[in-house]
């Protein structure tokens, strides 16, 4: 067994609160919904966890994925997008905007 200590509770809501600002700043909606759900299924899995070792690992995973969906919300506001039809406002002169926010 590793010596290592488990995250404190102020590290994961740290990285937790990091991932949903990164998760949100998607300009797609749908990748942005995407992993704002994912993001929140993590952690409550690591909420629900007593094993101070897997509870351990899963942060360290949790901390790479944070990297990737970084450099991802990075990279898709770069490209943008059209927006989806649940992103419209209600004026159909705006419909054809791009998405870049």
């Amino acid at each position: 067994m590793s010596s290592v200590a488990a995250p404190s509770k102020q590290a994961i809501k740290s990285l937790y609160h990091n991932m949903l600002r990164s998760s949100q700043s998607f300009s797609s909606y749908n990748f942005r919904e995407y992993f704002e759900r994912r993001t929140k299924e993590t952690f409550r899995a690591m909420q629900n966890e007593t094993d101070p070792n897997k509870l351990r690992d899963m942060y360290s995973d949790a901390l790479k994925e944070s990297t990737s969906l970084r450099r991802g919300a990075i990279v898709n506001q770069l490209y943008g997008g059209w927006k989806v039809a649940v992103e419209v406002p209600e004026k159909p002169e705006e419909i054809l905007e791009r998405g870049n926010n």
